[in-house]
């Protein structure tokens, strides 16, 4: 079985000199002692630094608002669970019993998360150029891929504007209910367009997040009644 260290090797092409550090990015802290919050903060500062400069140096004709979408793409819990995924980050992530048996080391926000972590721990263990050197190895091919800057608006932003291109006033989002324990919380929020006679419920981690899915499922349902317009 291969440890930490060979795991990050062969996943990262980094050797890590410090055990403590590897072994903490890599422990939620529903598994007690030294956990990877303060790591995350640290790594998500220098994946941000990172990602900018990428989109900086990639579009080169991209103005503040854009880059910032290119960038917020980049480094969105979304694109940062699915490069864990790719590199096996779960089966290394220590958990306690009962985020074991929730299947927490598929839980996308834990993925981010120790992601995040081991950049930290990274930066701090090698300095910021090799933290550079994985982070932009990791997110060169998504690089690639991203979507047109207009394309990359929020849910919430492209519904305002849809609307306002209509001349209709904007939506109306509300809490419906709040469940779950304070570390992990599901929030539904209802979008209302009145003179549409449009609502629509989505559910998030957090109520940005749920305002964000009733946006896009209001702007879907614009789309869907287009279509057979």
């Amino acid at each position: 079985m291969r440890t930490a260290a060979q795991w990050l090797h062969d996943a990262l092409g980094y050797e890590c000199r410090d055990a403590a550090l590897l072994e903490a990015a890599l422990t939620h802290r529903s598994a007690g002692g030294p956990h990877n919050e303060r790591l995350e903060f640290l790594g998500d500062a220098v994946l941000n630094c990172v990602a900018a400069v990428l989109v900086f140096r990639e579009f080169a004709t991209a103005d503040e608002g854009e880059l910032s979408r290119f960038r917020a793409s980049l480094v969105s819990g979304e694109t940062l669970a699915a490069i864990a995924a790719d590199i096996g980050l779960g089966s290394q992530v220590r958990l306690g019993s009962g985020e074991l048996k929730s299947g927490g080391f598929r839980r996308k926000s834990i993925l981010a998360d120790a992601l995040e972590a081991l950049f930290g721990a990274i930066y701090l263990d090698g300095g910021y150029a090799a933290a550079t050197t994985v982070v932009e190895r990791l997110l060169a091919a998504r690089l690639d891929k991203l979507p047109s800057a207009a394309e990359l608006k929020d849910p919430k932003t492209r519904l305002q504007e849809t609307l306002q291109a209509r001349g209709l006033p904007l939506p109306v989002y509300a809490v419906e209910s709040i469940s779950g324990e304070a570390h992990n919380q599901l929030f539904n929020v209802y979008c209302v367009v009145d003179p549409l006679g449009l609502k629509t419920l989505g559910a998030g981690a957090s109520r940005r997040r749920a305002e964000q899915a009733a946006a896009q499922l209001l702007l879907d349902e614009l789309a869907r009644q287009a279509e057979k317009a």
